[in-house]
Formats: structure tokens, C-alpha cells, sequence
């Protein structure tokens, strides 16, 4: 006979198991500091040091309510892939699914606990940045000091997305293919998503329905109730020389109180706990499923292929006559490994030939080594085989200062078709300079988190913006 345990002690079971998982994680703690450290570098001045906001071309009054926008908004819409990394990188990162897949304890609680445990500790750092705002605005705020009016605007726009950032950890754990490199390609082109979508009711009078299309929540503080024409915002690095002189005064808290507004957030909080029950209703097990039709022989066309056959008659190994070269030549192997990307890495040099590069051939390039370098870099930054390499006569170090040799390499070689054609060495240094940076981001990360996500999501985002500057 088997008993169902009761979902309400399942999920505090799997709530007190995650928080103390978390509380015995030094990557809490870090993750703590980050917010109060890097306050003051989100809030930027008139030389244009720090994150940018700009209405009209012009840097706003900074109010109290204004600081609390501010940061509320640097959060929403640049650090959410932090947040994500975090989710995905800390110590909850891997469940005992073998006993708790086994079980008849309700899936839906379990993901409840989970998700509460989450977002509990991104709320925890919101509390930390609130405590560095105050301190922001003892020293820079213009007008009349309120702790109220910092706090309430940023926790007011910042809270539903770290809220819905913790559902969509969980909506991707439940589901097999959103569980490794696809989940993560996933959440990039949603986080993309959600800061474009708000200029669709950018400039519409305030509803609740064009509120609930502004998940970052900018627009309706910076525009108000009633927009009066086009909205020009600028979030991010701003060329200081661009924007006016002065300051415009904007009136926040009017945009915070518009029609549809504060509804539209709480609603945004509501689409969160329905995606984590969905994502209850749906999991499923981490196990092999069984093969379709002609997987294996697609797997076969698109895999490395077998090693050659072993000979019983060779002769014993020499010595490697430079074994740098040898681990640097390795390391381009493992790199572009499978025909798959051999394949895509001819189709990307070709595409060099035609058009402007720097525009097509150089982001297909390195979209196509990101890939490439992130999945080699996780599995050789491994926890399990770093204890290993260290046993081989050439140090971890060595291995890793090859592979940026490598990288940089594949990006030289998809380049050079592109510089021959053109006659320029435009293509190579370009290769370069995207490859070599490529491959000590991937590496670094990598190195950092044992994970090949973590690389993975911080160089798309970084070819985004090498993609549209």
C-alpha cells in the first residue's frame, strides 16, 4: 500500500530543502553583494559613467521616486539574464530526481516549493539594492528625501519579472527539452522579447491591457498616463555627447498610479504562479525516451564518427615532439567536433563571401563558434574531469590558454575565405579580436560555474549587441 503524501508538506518539505541548500551556498552571498556593489554603476550622471536613462535626450530629474525607477528598470531589463545565470548555475542546480521521480509525492507542490524558494532569494537581493538606494539617495537625490518613494517604484516594477524569471526556471526544468542548451537559447530570445514588447502601447493612453505588455514595466513611469507623442527612450550606454543639456523633469509617480498600471503587475505575479502550475501538470521524468524513427541514423550522419579501428601490431607511442602543439591541436578538434558543425562552419565561410562582413559573415562566425566553444569549454571545466587533467603533464592552465589558441583559431580559419576574396585583412583582425574575446569569456565562465549555460547566455547576449552596433 502506498500513501500519498500531503501537498502542503511536500511543498514545505521542498521550500525548507531549497532555502537551506541556498543558505549553505557561498554563491548566495555573492549573489547578495552584487546588488548593493553595483548600485552606484546604475545610476549614471552627466559625463555618462554608469547605466544610462534617457527621455527625450535628456537625463531625468532624479527625485526620489526617480532613483527608485531607475534602479527598478536597470533590473527589469539588464540584469534579468544575471538572475537567470544564478537560477541556473547555484547549488539547487541538480535535484535528487532518481528518489523523488519514484515517488507519490504531487509534482505540482514539489515545483511550489521549488519556485518559492527562488524567488524568495531573488526578492532577498531586491532587499539589498533597496538598502543601497537609500543610501544613493542620502547623497544624490534632488528635492525632497523619502525612503518611501525609493522603495515603492522599485519594488513596484522590479518584483513580477524576478517573479515570472523564477516560474520560467521551473517551466524549463519540467520539460526534457528546455532542461540544457535550448532552455537557455529559449530564455535569450524572451528576455530579447520583453524589452522590445512595451513599445507596442508605448504610445497608447494607460490601460490595463497595454500595461500588460510592458513586462519590464518602463514605459508607463517614464510616459505617464496620457503619452503626448513618440516615446524616446534610451536604456543602457548612451554616447553622452547625444544627449541635451539639463534635465527633464518627469512626474513618476503619476505613471505609477495611471489606469491599469499596478493591475497589470499584480497580473504579471499571477502569469508566474500559473506557468509554475502548468509546468507541475506537465513534467516529465528524467529518463531516455524511446527513439523515433530514423533518430539513430540522423544521429550517425550528424556525429563525429567512430574511432578507427584499434592495431594490435602498432608500435609503442613516442614522445610528442611539442606537446603544446599537440594539446592546441586537440583542443581545435574537440572545439568544431561533428560533422554537423563542420558542415555549418562551411556554410558560414561561404556566407563571408557576399555582403558586408562585419554585418554577416563576422556574427554568423561567431554565433557558430559560441556554440562550439561554450559546449567544449563546459565539458572540460567539468568538476569530475578537472581532478583528472590535473594528473596530465601539462597544467589545467595550459589546457585552457589552448583553448583560446583554438577558438581564436577556428575564427581566423571560417574568416579567411572572406579576407582572400576582399583582399583585406579587415576579416582577419575582426576574427581576432571577436574569437580570441569569444573564447576567454566561454572559458572564464566555464572555469567559474563547471557549466557550459552560463557562457553560453552571456556570449548570445553579447553577439546581440555586436549584432545591432
Amino acid at each position: 500500500m502506498s500513501i500519498a503524501a500531503r501537498p502542503g508538506e511536500v511543498l514545505r518539505s521542498s521550500l525548507d530543502t531549497s532555502l537551506l541548500r541556498y543558505r549553505r551556498s557561498w554563491g548566495l552571498w555573492l549573489l547578495l553583494l552584487i546588488a548593493p556593489v553595483g548600485a552606484r554603476f546604475m545610476i549614471s550622471d552627466e559625463s555618462g559613467q554608469g547605466v544610462v536613462i534617457a527621455v527625450q535626450d535628456q537625463l531625468p530629474v532624479l527625485t526620489s521616486a526617480m532613483l527608485g525607477v531607475w534602479l527598478g528598470i536597470v533590473v527589469t531589463t539588464l540584469l534579468l539574464p544575471v538572475g537567470y545565470i544564478y537560477l541556473r548555475a547555484n547549488t539547487n542546480r541538480r535535484q535528487p530526481w532518481q528518489v523523488e521521480e519514484v515517488t507519490a509525492a504531487p509534482r505540482v507542490a514539489m515545483l511550489f516549493g521549488r519556485f518559492a524558494a527562488d524567488a524568495a532569494v531573488l526578492l532577498g537581493t531586491l532587499g539589498t539594492l533597496t538598502l543601497a538606494g537609500w543610501f544613493l539617495g542620502w547623497l544624490m537625490v534632488s528635492g525632497p528625501y523619502s525612503l518611501w518613494q525609493i522603495a515603492y517604484p522599485l519594488w513596484l516594477i522590479a518584483t513580477p519579472p524576478l517573479i515570472m524569471l523564477a516560474a520560467l526556471r521551473i517551466l524549463f526544468d519540467a520539460l526534457p527539452w528546455l532542461r540544457g542548451a535550448l532552455g537557455d537559447l529559449a530564455y535569450f530570445f524572451l528576455w530579447m522579447a520583453s524589452i522590445v514588447m512595451p513599445l507596442v502601447g508605448a504610445n497608447q493612453p494607460s490601460s490595463f491591457t497595454s500595461n500588460l505588455f510592458d513586462h519590464p514595466g518602463f514605459v508607463r513611469p517614464l510616459a505617464g498616463p496620457e503619452p503626448a507623442g513618440e516615446m524616446n527612450v534610451q536604456i543602457g550606454g548612451v554616447d553622452p555627447a547625444t544627449l541635451k543639456p539639463g534635465r527633464i523633469d518627469l512626474d513618476v509617480r503619476a505613471g505609477l498610479h495611471a489606469p491599469g498600471y499596478i493591475a497589470a503587475r499584480l497580473a504579471w505575479i499571477g502569469i508566474a504562479v500559473a506557468m509554475v502550475l502548468i509546468a507541475g501538470l506537465i513534467y516529465r521524468p528524467h529518463r531516455v525516451g524511446r527513439r523515433k524513427a530514423g533518430q539513430g541514423r540522423i544521429a550517425r550522419l550528424l556525429s563525429a564518427g567512430p574511432p578507427p579501428a584499434a592495431r594490435v601490431d602498432a608500435p609503442a607511442a613516442r614522445l610528442a615532439g611539442s606537446p603544446a602543439l599537440g594539446l592546441v591541436r586537440a583542443e581545435f578538434r574537440l572545439v568544431g567536433a561533428g560533422r554537423l558543425f563542420l558542415l555549418l562552419a562551411a556554410a558560414v565561410a561561404l556566407m563571408g563571401l557576399g555582403g558586408d562582413y562585419r554585418h554577416m559573415g563576422s556574427p554568423a562566425a561567431l554565433l557558430l563558434l559560441i556554440f562550439g566553444l561554450c559546449a567544449h569549454a563546459g565539458r572540460s571545466e567539468a568538476r569530475g574531469l578537472l581532478k583528472l587533467a590535473a594528473t596530465t603533464a601539462l597544467s589545467p592552465m595550459m589546457r585552457r590558454a589552448a583553448f583560446v589558441v583554438a577558438g581564436t583559431g577556428w575564427a581566423l580559419l571560417l574568416a579567411l575565405p572572406a579576407a582572400v576574396a576582399r583582399g583585406s585583412g579587415e576579416p582577419l583582425a575582426l576574427a581576432v579580436t571577436t574569437g580570441g574575446a569569444a573564447s576567454i569569456a566561454a572559458i572564464v565562465l566555464a572555469a567559474l560555474t563547471g557549466s557550459s549555460f552560463a557562457p553560453r547566455v552571456v556570449l548570445l547576449i553579447a553577439w546581440y549587441v555586436y549584432l545591432s552596433s
